[in-house]
This record gives structure tokens, C-alpha cells and sequence, in this order.
């Protein structure tokens, strides 16, 4: 038998949604969670083994020390926002059950593994990038010096990196995450306002071979080697699903470019098609006509797509590897094919201006997206855009999150000061949703959905959040002022 493995997304902030599977960790604007896939793979292959996402569950860290008590080896899926409280988590598990080992596993033990084990000293190894087999080998008592892929301590306490894993290709022989849900968690809890509650979430496909600098996933876990299942096992496991999850109203396929690949999409789609299922998933705007209808046909409802920017020169500092132009006509393409879309859109990546962000603003409305989610650039260490962010000392604050985990500009460039960028995101939400046609489209939905409890929760839960960040702007441009005074009056 292997070791009684817990793999836990831990409990942090009120609502964040930061761990085993967000690609950009933060406590969000509306509750939202996503599923840890990633965490579900060895859950799947150890027998015994429980996984715990404690905040869509709302586990507090108390509960979480008291239910490790009964397991032997911790796996905890950790952030760069969530990171000392981590830590934290791992020395009060530590305590209740010193026999336990712990492993750490995501971004920031890959970026610096260093770190982790000199930071946290009740760490037994991590595990950088993929990390499913390492997991389960030494569960199955493999010594640390044999398995592949992980960094830690010796005996005299020197650390050692032991040679990378090569990434997992063969994705048919792995678990379906579809059935850890059903073992270990209440699909009820998982709530984003743009997908059908409830929803289901998992991947078809890993890694992506797009080069985008600031993208954390690809530049720190899955790599951009791009590896399919096949449609075969992927429409056996929705099968599956759907007989064993009735009440669900929709499932996702949160792959980074799920339809990068045109004839596989189309196959795919081949095989979903007879199963009658509601479905969603991320797209790029390079996808083609042919490719979008053919998901519309086979229960396609809504696309995830990352527009970023309006400026063009943004996307290409950025290596988007799409335009404006590209983008506007993968629109009118959604639009033409009754395709709904989610549009994503980032203030302050690299070459952001006061013009570029209007550029941006305008560029979205014309786009007439159904709902949009307006970020902050945050240069997580490991990308490319850290690098970059770091190496020209934009980088004003390592701290990332207002103290409640909701992000909060952190790079400054010359001309464009972090608290203008932040009010730059409330005007962004502000000319978008209050357009005669955007709020009547926002109304009319609240009317056939009969949501409208939901819709109160959700914008009361948004105003609040804005109210927080004006504060924490406001104290900013105070800081700065009187820093300036200070240094004026010295120079006096």
C-alpha cells in the first residue's frame, strides 16, 4: 500500500481561487473557484489518497490541520500569492503530525526551489513542473534520490536537484479527474458567473506551444509541448460524466488552447457531438471559421478567449502571436455562429500607455463581448515578463495582492503610475457594462435565466471589491505626495 497521500489545495484568502489549477492566482472580483485538476491525477493513481480543495468547500486552515492528522504524506499545491500563508499551514501540520511528509508542489517551487527549502524548513522536497509520477513514486517508497523531477535536502543539509522529469506524453494512461470529483468533492461548490452552475471542469489536452511572456502555466508547469488525448478517451470520459453528474449544466475543457489544432478539434467534436452536452472551453483568436462551427454543432456554448490588448504594438511586445484585425474578425465570426464569448483583457503589460489602455478600452466595446474580465499585469517570477519587469526595474512592489489576496498593480512604468492603471480598470468595466446595449443584454439575461438573486450577490460582491481597491489607490497616490514633499524639503 502507498502512503496515505492528502493533496490539498490549501485555504487562504476569503474566495480565492489560487492554487491547483488558476493560471492567475487571486481572490476574484465575483466568487469564483476552478477546479485542481492537476491535483486529481495522482489522487487517481494512489489508492487511499484524498483530495482536499478547501476554499470552493470553505475548509478553514483549522480543519485542514485536523483532517491531515490521519494521512502520512501532504502534497500542497502552492501560489506566489498564497506562499507564506503556505508555509504557515505546512508548520501547524508539521506539529499536529510530525510524522508526516510534505511535498510542495506549482509555480513557485519550480521558479525556486532554493527557496522553498530554505524558507520552509518542514518541507520534505518539492517538485518542479510536472509533478504527477514523482508524487506517486514516492509514495510507493522510491528514495528521494531516484526520483526524477524534484529538488531537496540531504542528510547534511545540502540541497540537491535531482535531473528533470520528461513531461508526460502518453495522457490516455492517465486517470480521469472526472472520477476524483465524484470520490472526493461536491461539484455544487463550483461556481464561475459566466459558465452554467453547475459546471465541470478538465483537460483534454497539456501544454502550449504559444510564447506569450507574461502566460505563467507554460513557462512554469506544463510546459509548451502540446500533447493530446484522444478523442476517443476524451469523449468516453464526458460519457461517463454525464451519466454520473445529471444535475451538471455544463462542462469546460480548461486546456490552455484547447482548438489550436484544427483537425483534431474537428474530430473531436466528431465524437461529442452525439453525447447532447452543453460545453466550453479557451480559445485563441487564430482559430477559424470552420474550425468554430463545427464546435457550435457539437454543443459548443461559450469561448474563453485572452484578447489582452487593443494596442498592436502591445501584443506584439507581448509575442500574442494575434492582431487586431485577427481578433475582430474571430468575433464577428462567434457572433455570426451564435458562439457566446468571454473576453479577457490585462492593463500594464509591457509598452502600456495612457493611449494604449484607451486604445484597449475602445477596442473592446467595439468588440461587443457578452462579459469581460478586466486584469492588472502581474509579473509572476519564471515568465519572461518577470525578466523583463525586473531586469528594468519596473517592478515597484514583490507584493502582489492588497493583503485580501485581489491583485493589485504592481509595475510602474515611466509616465504611467500603478494607481492611474487601477483606476484604469474600474473606467474599463464602467464604459463597458453601462452601454445602452450591454446593460440591456445584462437585464434581459437576469429576466430569461430568472438570476437575478445571483446577479444582486455577484454585483454587490464586485462594488464592494472596487470600493477597496479606490482605497488602496488613493493611499498610494497619498504615499507618493508626501514622499515627493519630503524629498523636496530635504533638498531645500
Amino acid at each position: 500500500m502507498p502512503l496515505k497521500t492528502l493533496l490539498l489545495n490549501p485555504p487562504s484568502f476569503e474566495n480565492f481561487d489560487g492554487g491547483a489549477s488558476s493560471r492567475w492566482p487571486a481572490t476574484r472580483e465575483i466568487e469564483s473557484y476552478w477546479y485542481p485538476v492537476w491535483l486529481a491525477y495522482p489522487a487517481g493513481m494512489l489508492e487511499g489518497s484524498r483530495l482536499l480543495d478547501a476554499p470552493p468547500h470553505h475548509i478553514s486552515a483549522d480543519e485542514t490541520i485536523q483532517i491531515a492528522k490521519d494521512y502520512e504524506f501532504l502534497v500542497l499545491f502552492t501560489s506566489t500569492v498564497g506562499w507564506s500563508g503556505d508555509h504557515g499551514l505546512a508548520r501547524a501540520i508539521k506539529a499536529v503530525n510530525p510524522s508526516i511528509k510534505i511535498a510542495f508542489v506549482g509555480p513557485p517551487v519550480t521558479t525556486d526551489p532554493d527557496r522553498a527549502l530554505n524558507e520552509c524548513e518542514v518541507i520534505d522536497f518539492v517538485c518542479r513542473r510536472e509533478f504527477d509520477f514523482s508524487i506517486v513514486e514516492f509514495a510507493n517508497g522510491k528514495p528521494l534520490n531516484e526520483i526524477l523531477g524534484i529538488s531537496y535536502k540531504d542528510a547534511s543539509g545540502t540541497i540537491q536537484h535531482n535531473p528533470d522529469r520528461p513531461q508526460v506524453e502518453d495522457l490516455d494512461a492517465m486517470p480521469w479527474a472526472t472520477k476524483i470529483y465524484k470520490r472526493d468533492m461536491d461539484v455544487t461548490k463550483y461556481n464561475v458567473p459566466f459558465l452554467l452552475h453547475p459546471y465541470i471542469a478538465l483537460y483534454s489536452t497539456r501544454g502550449c506551444p504559444a510564447q506569450c511572456t507574461f502566460c505563467l502555466w507554460p513557462q512554469t508547469l506544463s510546459g509548451h509541448a502540446w500533447r493530446k488525448r484522444s478523442s476517443d478517451d476524451v469523449a468516453a470520459e464526458m460519457k461517463w460524466a454525464k451519466e454520473n453528474f445529471p444535475h451538471v449544466k455544463e462542462f469546460f475543457f480548461d486546456d490552455d488552447t484547447f482548438n489550436i489544432q484544427k483537425a483534431r478539434t474537428i474530430e473531436l467534436c466528431s465524437k461529442l457531438k452525439p453525447l447532447g452536452i452543453t460545453w466550453s472551453c479557451t480559445s485563441r483568436v487564430t482559430t477559424d471559421r470552420d474550425t468554430l462551427k463545427a464546435m457550435k454543432e457539437a454543443g459548443c456554448r461559450l469561448l474563453i478567449v485572452g484578447f489582452e490588448s487593443g494596442d498592436p504594438q502591445i501584443l506584439k511586445n507581448i509575442k500574442k502571436g494575434a492582431t487586431v484585425e485577427r481578433a475582430r474578425d474571430f468575433v464577428k465570426d462567434c457572433h455570426d455562429l451564435g458562439l457566446i464569448i468571454h473576453a479577457d483583457f490585462i492593463l500594464g503589460l509591457p509598452g502600456e500607455t495612457k493611449e494604449s489602455i484607451r486604445n484597449t478600452i475602445n477596442f473592446a466595446k467595439t468588440l461587443d463581448c457578452e462579459t469581460i474580465q478586466v486584469s492588472v499585469a502581474h509579473a509572476y517570477p519564471g515568465t519572461e515578463f518577470y525578466d523583463f519587469a525586473k531586469r528594468n526595474n519596473f517592478i515597484t512592489n514583490e507584493k502582489m495582492e492588497d493583503g485580501g489576496g485581489h491583485q493589485m498593480a504592481h509595475i510602474e512604468y515611466p509616465g504611467l503610475p500603478t494607481e492611474y492603471v487601477m483606476e484604469q480598470v474600474h473606467r474599463f468595466y464602467d464604459e463597458y457594462y453601462f452601454r445602452p446595449k450591454a446593460a440591456a443584454r445584462v437585464v434581459w439575461k437576469a429576466i430569461v435565466n430568472r438570476d437575478v438573486p445571483r446577479l444582486y450577490v455577484e454585483a454587490k460582491s464586485f462594488m464592494k471589491l472596487r470600493s477597496q481597491r479606490n482605497k488602496a489607490a488613493r493611499a498610494k497616490a497619498e504615499e507618493k505626495a508626501i514622499k515627493a514633499q519630503e524629498s523636496v524639503s530635504l533638498n531645500a
